[in-house]
């Protein structure tokens, strides 16, 4: 399955969420590529729609690839493989850093506002893809921690055993495509970029309008 962009993967997606519709859930995007992948299925859900800011905790010598990821309010994933095998100094030192960086982001792309409340509420959590699955899991962490109702994780596309593996911990799982032999998230789109802060905050300023005028 190939999308032609975030847009026409996130309107996809929707189609396979509309079953949430009723609950009146809240979508929460991973900037910065989920961001208008979560727009396409907040609007098309009639949901409401938020940034949950999550970072990879990446290799010094290999910042492409990473062994982990982090939260906003904290929540801590190592992959169990790297959890006993890499200095507990140079981990301490990357997450710190990247607290920093969401510190960043949340008064970038959220005005430094708190995440929309979360407790009881039905989350669908989108990223446009999802190769290891790091970020997602820190946010599901997150997600439980603030008593969702109920936890969605949903993709465009996945490997197969982040699938396997997110049945485990969330309520449920939707990813489109999960190519046997999946190299990489960029593989499964047309028009593949790298999505930078103004084109989130130009998504966010769309979606505040369209409520507004609701």
């Amino acid at each position: 399955m190939i999308f032609r962009d975030r847009a026409d993967a996130g309107k996809r997606l929707a189609e396979a969420l509309m079953r949430y519709k009723p609950e009146h859930p809240l979508v929460l995007a991973i900037p910065r590529g989920g961001t208008e992948v979560g727009y396409e299925v907040a609007r098309a859900l009639e949901a409401d729609f938020d940034l949950l800011i999550a970072r990879k905790l990446p290799f010094p010598d290999n910042p492409e690839s990473g062994f982990g990821a982090i939260a906003e309010d904290g929540s801590l994933y190592i992959i169990p493989y790297y959890a006993e095998r890499l200095d507990p100094s140079l981990v301490a030192s990357i997450v710190a850093y990247q607290k920093e960086e969401i510190e960043r982001r949340i008064a970038r792309l959220r005005g430094g506002r708190e995440i929309t409340p979360i407790l009881g509420r039905t989350v669908i959590l989108v990223d446009d893809g999802i190769a290891m699955g790091s970020t997602m899991r820190a946010a599901v962490a997150l997600c439980r921690r603030e008593k969702a109702g109920k936890v969605v994780v949903a993709a465009p596309v996945g490997s197969p055993r982040a699938k396997e593996e997110f049945a485990q911990i969330a309520d449920d799982v939707v990813i489109l495509s999960t190519p046997p032999y999946f190299r990489a998230v960029a593989d499964a789109y047309e028009r593949w970029y790298d999505v930078d802060d103004e084109e989130v905050l130009q998504i966010m300023r769309r979606w505040a309008s369209q409520k507004g005028a609701t």
